[in-house]
């Protein structure tokens, strides 16, 4: 997988796995990494799918409707790719912190969904329900801040609440932060999901 990977100053801290939205690349959300810990060290990955040229982590059928059989493959190519990248970088595999916006978010979360030591926490920042009617990984001790949107088009607030009530059943510790726009950042969600980090995972 296409990727960017930069050691950090300190290797107790966690691996930031950046993950884009849909038509970003592995450079993206690398300010926001800093925002969150200067320290740590980065593993940034550019999705394997294009959409009308736009990378993606997997395909869909269309707004907002996944292609289920393209996400399960996806989320496993990704995990073996993190097994690959701990040994080739030396990192701590299960020290990983997934940071993913939108459809990065999307597969994070697909992450925590199908593998139980996938990462040891995630910052899903505008996702949506990966997969419905699965049984779900023992995610107790994994912690998961969740950021959205109330007025947000592509990821409504009852898909937030659902995401919420499944992973909390899987006994992740979910924090969920919401802000009064759509589906663009915003400075406040990042500065939210850095002081959730410091405290929950630094």
């Amino acid at each position: 997988m296409k990727h960017f990977y930069q050691k950090g100053t300190d290797s107790t801290k966690p691996t930031l796995l950046l993950l884009h939205g849909t038509g970003g690349n592995e450079m993206d959300l690398i300010p926001l990494a800093s925002k969150i810990d200067e320290d740590c060290s980065i593993l940034s990955i550019r999705g394997n799918v294009l959409e009308n040229g736009m990378p993606r982590f997997f395909k869909r059928l269309a707004e907002g409707v996944f292609d289920e059989a393209d996400l399960v493959f996806r989320t496993k190519e990704l995990y073996e790719f993190l097994d690959e990248a701990a040994k080739k970088y030396d990192f701590d595999r299960s020290n990983i912190v997934a940071l993913g916006y939108s459809n990065g978010a999307n597969i994070a979360g697909s992450l925590l969904f199908h593998y139980q030591n996938a990462l040891r926490g995630a910052m899903l920042l505008h996702p949506m329900v990966p997969r419905r009617g699965v049984e779900m990984p023992d995610l107790t001790n994994i912690p998961v801040y969740i950021s959205a949107g109330a007025n947000d088009p592509i990821c409504p607030p009852e898909e937030t609440k659902e995401l919420h009530t499944i992973l909390e059943s899987a006994h992740a510790d979910v924090q969920v932060h919401w802000e009064n726009y759509g589906h663009q950042l915003t400075y406040s969600e990042l500065e939210a999901a850095r002081v959730w980090y410091q405290k929950n995972l630094s």
